[in-house]
């Protein structure tokens, strides 16, 4: 039902997801804009590259909760029974809307990043157990190869076979939203794919060893 108030929290996801976390870390605390090095990109990836775990890890803190929080706004002001497939789809759609923010931030010159941790928040918002699962296989993938953005789309692509096959989910838009996910993922990853099959995508290394 498209009403005011709907269209408010959906303007408010909107908002929540344009926070630009990489960019606000990047030039409060070490004076660089991280969009204009590493890979371009304003998120939790390119400013582990960039400036380190001790920005990377606020980031993706920052962006991981916008997702979760925006999806929660049907929760916290929305007048649907939880559970219900209205709720469903109205928490699906603030999901979209904050992921639009992060990829398009008003704050930041609609420059932003690919949305992954912030899709991540989202999942975890819409569906938890499936979300676990997804972070499990992101975290095999990277700690086993040190690319982000092969565990990245590996998790994508674990997400609609376990809401799909796994945990057998009926709701329409639930199932159409985890199908999206891997093909959005894999789109915004084209690049990075390239970069992986001639062997000279970047590994981000989370743990420095110090010189001695």
């Amino acid at each position: 039902m498209i009403n005011a108030e709907n269209i408010t929290l959906l303007l408010c996801a909107y908002l929540l997801g344009s926070v630009p976390s990489a960019v606000w870390v990047g030039k409060v605390f070490f004076g660089i804009d991280v969009r204009e090095y590493g890979s371009g990109n304003a998120g939790a990836t390119n400013t582990f590259r960039v400036l380190g775990p001790k920005a990377g890890v606020p980031v993706l803190i920052m962006d991981i909760a916008k997702g979760w929080l925006a999806v929660q706004l049907a929760t916290f002001f929305g007048d649907y029974m939880p559970a219900t497939q209205q709720f469903i789809n109205f928490k699906l759609t603030l999901g979209v809307a904050a992921l639009i923010g992060h990829i398009f931030p008003v704050f930041a010159g609609f420059r932003g990043g690919k949305g992954v941790a912030t899709l991540l928040g989202i999942l975890w918002g819409v569906n938890p157990p499936a979300a676990v699962v997804c972070m499990a296989v992101f975290l095999i993938f990277f700690l086993s190869t040190g690319y982000v953005s092969l565990g990245s789309m590996a998790a994508s692509v674990a997400f609609p076979i376990v809401v799909m096959f796994v945990l057998n989910e009926t709701v329409t838009s639930m199932n159409v939203f985890a199908v999206a996910v891997p093909i959005l993922v894999l789109v915004t990853h084209q690049k990075n794919i390239e970069r992986l099959l001639k062997r000279t995508e970047s590994k981000v290394v989370i743990f420095r060893k110090k010189n001695r």
